[in-house]
């Protein structure tokens, strides 16, 4: 029973790959319909987000790297930690309403549901990837590039299966307990300001505290970008700790989604 939900949820969209890309596509471009910016505010929003955490840390609160970074401009290490937590917010924030806006078609077609959580996982991370290159071509011009840059993808790849995971249990269980869609607004914004993106975790002192922030992935995955792109390595505790949550999130993320998939329609 285990293995056999296990196989459909990995199998999902690849067996069902017309429906993944018909769905994918029309959620992608929804996003534009009817809107005089289109695919402007893709950039806008997280520009201007980066533009009042720059002013006020780095001009206010006069925040500089870590010195391991070397003489990096606060702005630019902010970013490589703030672009790749805004794909996984915005994956994670739409995740309540995925399965409930997809109610009038649950319930008078039958198809398979698993595709709604890996469309809303796919098109947040497809759009801001595009700006997280731009950015990266941007530093490569800068002199950054090195080899080490081979393991980005890897460890995004990582990152989108730890979310993916995160929005399949979160999407089913809001069909469920509707509360839980006021509960994660909130939750985004402490898991935001418990990862080190808008502060070097070299500010904390104490170092059992420090230790205390390997429980969360994200600082892990933050971390990991920082290294690879700053420094051309990569530290083995991150590795050994996101390698192993991501792959149990997606796996235990997606049985969960597939063993009670079927009380939706009673539900909805």
């Amino acid at each position: 029973m285990f293995f056999n939900l296990i196989r459909e949820w990995l199998q999902a969209p690849f067996v069902n790959y017309r429906l993944f890309h018909n769905f994918t596509r029309q959620d992608f471009f929804s996003q534009f319909t009817a809107s005089m910016g289109g695919v402007l505010w893709l950039f806008l929003t997280p520009i201007v987000h980066l533009v009042i955490y720059s002013f006020v840390f780095s001009y206010i609160f006069r925040m500089r790297a870590p010195p391991e970074f070397g003489e990096i401009n606060f702005v630019i290490f902010l970013m490589i930690g703030y672009l790749p937590w805004f794909a996984f917010a915005d994956a994670f924030g739409r995740a309540p309403n995925l399965v409930i806006e997809k109610a009038p078609l649950i319930t008078k077609v039958v198809f398979p549901v698993q595709i709604i959580p890996i469309t809303g996982t796919v098109i947040p991370y497809l759009t801001h990837i595009i700006g997280f290159t731009i950015f990266l071509v941007y530093l490569a011009f800068k002199g950054y590039m090195s080899v080490s840059w081979i393991l980005l993808p890897f460890i995004f790849g990582l990152q989108f299966l730890f979310t993916l995971g995160l929005v399949a249990v979160i999407s089913a269980l809001c069909v469920f307990l509707r509360d839980l869609q006021q509960m994660i607004a909130l939750m985004l914004t402490v898991w935001f300001f418990l990862t080190p993106i808008i502060y070097p975790i070299s500010l904390i002192q104490n170092e059992s505290v420090q230790r205390l922030f390997l429980l969360n992935p994200m600082h892990s995955f933050v971390s990991a970008y920082r290294e690879i792109i700053l420094l051309g390595t990569v530290s083995p505790v991150h590795l050994m700790i996101i390698v192993p949550v991501s792959i149990i999130s997606y796996i235990s993320g997606g049985w969960l989604f597939m063993r009670i998939k079927h009380a939706f329609g009673d539900v909805l």
